[in-house]
């Protein structure tokens, strides 16, 4: 009897370290949604065009809603037009992201958060990122100049 417990035992930790590796390698590939969209927030404010455009894919679809680059975008090179346009009139910018949520199924997940963007102007931007994996497929960015920032909701 002691020595099936200990196998057993022996077997389970081995089970649980193998599992462990496997998620630590796969949360070194992908950070997970909500660290993804923080890093995305991030290369807007930096003007990375480079770092931004390697979240889409050639199907993913951008939604901008207000102001000069108002539409809806198609595919990689199409948003990178757009983040081209907006990183140089903007120039280097203070990024605030405020009540983040993600929102998570097998099948994806959704980040929401209230982002100000301040650069040249001022952009207050209500955003909704959706992840299939650890690409980008539907991003909205509507602009929101009565958006409630610095502790309202």
């Amino acid at each position: 009897m002691k020595s099936i417990f200990a196998s057993t035992a022996i077997r389970g930790t081995t089970l649980a370290c193998a599992l462990f590796g496997g998620l630590m390698a796969a949360s070194t590939a992908f950070a997970g949604p909500a660290e993804e969209a923080k890093a995305h927030f991030a290369a807007i404010g930096a003007g990375d065009v480079d770092r931004i455009a390697n979240a889409y894919t050639d199907d993913s679809r951008f939604y901008w809603v207000g102001g000069p680059l108002d539409g809806d975008y198609t595919g990689a090179a199409a948003i990178r037009g757009v983040w081209t346009k907006f990183a140089k009139a903007q120039g280097e910018m203070k990024v605030t992201v405020e009540h983040l949520e993600e929102a998570a199924n097998p099948k994806g997940s959704t980040v929401t958060a209230n982002v100000v963007f301040a650069g040249k102007a001022t952009v207050k931007v209500r955003y909704v990122l959706t992840y299939r994996g650890d690409k980008l497929i539907a991003e909205t960015w509507q602009i929101a100049p009565k958006l409630a920032v610095g502790g309202g909701y």
